[in-house]
């Protein structure tokens, strides 16, 4: 990422938040209008891994409801299985966007022109990245946050704390959302590995 700020090219710094952006919404579990509307206040300290400082927790305070009631709140805590993502915020927080105009903006994913990313700018750029990758077209955002819950399951994560993590108020939505991410999370490895494969043998 350092190579990337510093390189100046044009589109990188886009690029750097569209893929911090894909990774946050995996490896938290966020619904997308969770994602688009987190600010740079909303990351906050778990004082039981003083080590990931201020990149412990997220503080989602515009998370999905059901039923008309009223938005809630929820704090989703990092994971050390998604160690990874902590990292990653901590170079897009205090690297990338900084760089950007209207850092001082509370938004945590900053346009070019200095305003919030939006849901739908969200959406398109997720169906073009998946469609050069060649994956299926029902593959959806709402897939990174299934992928989640799955993988939260197949670890031996409590039901209890998983659905505390995703923000489901019933049992039943975290059963049904589990098996949906399976191919997705199945195939990403999947491709990863192949193109790993092709590098390493003089491929493209």
């Amino acid at each position: 990422m350092q190579r990337t700020v510093d390189g100046g090219r044009k589109g990188a710094m886009a690029a750097l938040r569209d893929t911090m952006m894909f990774k946050v919404m995996y490896a938290y579990g966020l619904r997308r209008g969770e994602v688009v509307r987190l600010d740079v206040p909303d990351l906050r300290p778990d004082p039981r891994v003083p080590q990931w400082g201020r990149y412990g927790s997220l503080h989602v305070r515009h998370a999905g409801s059901a039923g008309g009631s009223p938005t809630g709140e929820r704090v989703v805590l990092s994971l050390p299985e998604f160690d990874w993502a902590v990292e990653g915020l901590r170079q897009w927080v205090e690297l990338a966007r900084p760089r950007m105009r209207g850092e001082a903006y509370p938004a945590l994913w900053l346009t070019e022109r200095a305003s919030r990313v939006t849901g739908s700018y969200l959406d398109r750029r997720f169906a073009e990245l998946r469609d050069e990758l060649g994956f299926a077209k029902d593959l959806v955002p709402e897939c990174l946050r299934q992928s989640y819950i799955a993988h939260l399951i197949d670890v031996g994560c409590p039901e209890p704390f998983v659905r505390a993590q995703v923000g489901h108020a019933a049992s039943s939505a975290t059963a049904a959302a589990a098996p949906a991410g399976d191919g997705f999370r199945n195939a990403v490895p999947a491709r990863a590995s192949d193109r790993a494969g092709a590098h390493r043998e003089g491929g493209p």
